[in-house]
């Protein structure tokens, strides 16, 4: 089959086309013909090196959507079944092995499906984990980001008021979600307190040293959560990591059934060939995607 590989940290030159075995099945496992994998900024902060260094080769990718195309000993799904959710051998890849998945709904496009396990499932997760309620404000930092946009429009549902940070080229976007965007940067407490003189919680989806003034926003670092600032620790901010013990194939389908409904709305970006996988990591980390980047595999 082919994949995506690397061999040595570094840029986006260190990605390889390469020709590779398939992947057999173990216990509780399938194998997925991947039709659609998502590109997430993980990705290339692993391939970088600046993260955590793993064993070589390596193969990118965490989320994937396609057809079950073979079974292990006690999986939950047969074969033809049309899925999304976590890879656990890289996604980028014509096939692929995972366990924690989800059907793919009739109706709900291949891009869609891809573009959910991360940014989807992590955005529900971290509003209950600040347990946001109807009445609330929230502040969001990267509110126009995969993260942010999803978030959002799932706190605006709950009926909390929602500020989000953002480039104001994104503010339009934000008003039609329902929140109320503010530039991000120096004045931000400021900014913030000119619309509201509370902030019940905080969600820090983009990390750029804006937890102080989160917290200062908030008056307490109860309730403020973070998953982009690996300095959370210091200042008693929780950090979320969105680990396997994190994931589930619930959140899917929770994401999911909002999806269909129409009631949550996927922003895409860009949508490159498996070959261009180094662009699209590339794209990725300017991070002004403005929307979610996916690989179409075939």
């Amino acid at each position: 089959m082919r994949a995506i590989q690397f061999s040595d940290y570094g840029s986006s030159d260190v990605l390889k086309l390469v020709e590779v075995g398939v992947p057999e099945p173990g216990p509780g496992q399938v194998r997925v013909a991947v039709r659609v994998a998502g590109v997430n900024p993980l990705d290339w902060k692993l391939r970088s090196g600046v993260m955590t260094e793993l064993p070589l080769p390596r193969r990118p990718g965490l989320e994937l959507a396609g057809v079950v195309d073979a079974v292990g000993e006690s999986a939950s799904f047969e074969v033809g079944d049309e899925v999304f959710g976590w890879s656990e051998t890289g996604s980028y890849a014509e096939y692929a092995l995972a366990s924690l998945l989800t059907r793919k709904p009739e109706g709900m496009s291949w891009r869609d499906a891809a573009a959910l396990p991360v940014a989807g499932a992590t955005a529900l997760r971290v509003l209950r984990q600040l347990e946001l309620r109807e009445g609330e404000v929230l502040l969001l930092n990267g509110a126009s980001g995969a993260v942010g946009r999803f978030a959002a429009q799932l706190a605006v549902e709950l009926g909390a008021t929602v500020i989000g940070t953002a480039g104001e080229r994104r503010f339009a976007d934000l008003r039609s979600l329902g929140a109320t965007p503010v530039s991000y940067g120096a004045g931000l407490v400021e900014r913030v307190r000119e619309i509201t003189s509370r902030v019940d919680a905080v969600f820090d989806a983009a990390g750029q040293n804006v937890l102080p003034e989160a917290i200062k926003l908030r008056g307490t670092t109860d309730r403020v959560i973070t998953i982009a600032d690996p300095r959370a620790s210091e200042l008693g901010v929780t950090f979320s990591s969105g680990g396997s013990g994190e994931r589930s194939s619930e959140l899917l389908d929770e994401i999911a059934e909002r999806v269909v409904a129409g009631r949550l709305s996927v922003q895409h970006a860009w949508t490159y060939s498996l070959s261009e996988a180094a662009a699209a990591q590339d794209e990725s980390a300017t991070g002004h995607s403005g929307g979610k980047i996916t690989l179409d595999v075939v």
